[in-house]
């Protein structure tokens, strides 16, 4: 099995959800990027979302906007993102990672380069988000010959007649988008999520993951108690801005103040399982 799908049933095992992290590579310079990285999953993260910084991030909100910008000005590229991921490898073979992104920098670098590069260096999963199940002739061949799982997003938009069809083209997990609009902006209901996850559930056996305005702990951890997992990103991002000097650089807080972010999410899906 993929490292992801071996994960999930891990977490299936044990009763209890799956924390995923997302965090801009580079961001605010790839030392500091890095050093979070590789700290992750003793921090609790059980899937690792990357992002690969872009300028035009549509599905974004101002905080992950402005960290693609703080990455690329540090630098970041899609060749240095999968130089990371490598180094990450070099120290964990068995936390799942997934490239998100857009596909931009995908075709200027060369689709079956890319897909080729991701694979070797040890990515499992791609999420592109502006290449919906009709557009992705050109990535799906290569992803699939590569076991690359593509992740699709749901959203609550999503009506039945299409619904089928993004599962159908979709492997790892399935990422549901819990609120129209952009990350970080605000949350859904519980009771929209109580509806929606049965509803995809109908048409997967997939695990199901929820995303798009999970800030807090115990959003989180209702989130992985609907669902199979909870995706937090803009709350990691905004603790990470919070420790950045005037000019955007890392400080001493930097490191250590996401991975007390990730350490408080994780406590809290684990707990929000069992009580549960």
């Amino acid at each position: 099995m993929s490292r992801i799908a071996t994960r999930f049933a891990a977490l299936k095992a044990e009763g209890r959800g799956a924390l995923v992290t997302y965090l801009q590579a580079f961001d605010p310079d790839h030392d500091t990027s890095l050093a979070i990285l590789r700290g992750l999953p003793e921090a609790g993260a059980d899937l690792i979302e990357i992002g690969v910084p872009f300028t035009d991030p549509m599905a974004d909100g101002p905080a992950i906007q402005k960290a693609a910008l703080r990455a690329l000005r540090a630098g970041a590229t899609v060749a240095g993102v999968l130089d990371m991921v490598r180094a990450f490898r070099a120290v964990d073979d068995q936390t799942p990672i997934v490239l998100m992104g857009y596909y931009n920098p995908i075709l200027a670098f060369g689709v079956e380069r890319f897909c080729g590069a991701a694979a070797t260096a040890g990515v499992d999963g791609l999420i592109i988000v502006d290449v919906p199940p009709e557009e992705a002739d050109e990535v799906e061949p290569h992803t699939r010959s590569l076991g690359l799982d593509l992740i699709r997003l749901v959203a609550p938009t999503t009506d039945e007649a299409r619904l089928p069809r993004v599962l159908a083209a979709t492997s790892g997990f399935v990422y549901y988008v819990a609120i129209a609009g952009i990350t970080g902006t605000r949350s859904a209901s519980s009771d929209s999520l109580a509806e929606a996850i049965p509803r995809i559930r109908r048409h997967t056996e997939l695990p199901v993951c929820i995303g798009f305005g999970i800030r807090s702990p115990a959003q989180a951890a209702e989130a992985a108690t609907l669902a199979d997992g909870a995706v937090v990103g803009t709350a990691l991002v905004d603790a990470l801005a919070g420790t950045l000097d005037a000019d955007g650089r890392a400080s001493a807080r930097t490191v250590p103040t996401v991975l007390s972010a990730v350490q408080a999410l994780a406590a809290a899906v684990r707990l929000g399982r069992t009580s549960g």
